[in-house]
């Protein structure tokens, strides 16, 4: 099938100049990879609950103990329903587990999340070492052409015509 502009069917229009929707072959269906999706989903969940520093110092208290809520939000001078929405968030992206004992709401750390937030930064963590390697070996060769050219020729200075020493008279 030719590339067309044009909505008849058969024909392939690409929408926008940063769209890949003209990529997609078929009767009107559109293929979507769930995994990709629901992995991008939580990833994006986790990133954006550690955005905030009053989470990530909250992640940072559940990491050494379980806590209430409101021991949760007594550093930060919140309330009580400021710090549940955090906590809200931080559950929301699977990486707090609240138990409701009684009237106390206990919080658990669940660092399982965090784990897929980890593999994601240490693949780029590769991606930007190789890149930051090919530089510095690019810069090093230049820096010895450099070097090679600014150096003073080693070639051995011209002999001075030999003069038969003078007699003394």
């Amino acid at each position: 099938m030719a590339f067309r502009a044009g909505h008849a069917r058969g024909t392939y229009a690409r929408p926008s100049e940063h769209s890949t929707n003209w990529l997609t072959i078929g009767n009107g269906r559109q293929i979507f990879n769930h995994m990709v999706e629901s992995n991008s989903d939580r990833l994006d969940a986790v990133f954006r609950a550690l955005a905030d520093p009053t989470r990530r110092a909250m992640v940072r208290s559940l990491s050494r103990q379980p806590r209430s809520v409101g021991e949760l939000a007594e550093p930060f001078e919140i309330s009580l329903a400021a710090a549940s929405k955090h906590i809200k968030v931080l559950e929301g992206a699977g990486i707090v587990q609240r138990e409701v004992q009684g009237r106390t709401h206990v919080c658990r750390l669940d660092a399982r999340p965090l784990h897929a937030g980890m593999e994601w930064m240490r693949h780029y963590e590769q991606f930007w070492n190789q890149r930051l390697d090919a530089l510095e070996t690019l810069l090093r060769t230049e820096d010895r052409e450099n070097a090679a050219r600014r150096a003073p020729s080693r070639k051995p200075a011209p002999a001075k015509p030999s003069r038969p020493p003078r007699s003394k008279r």
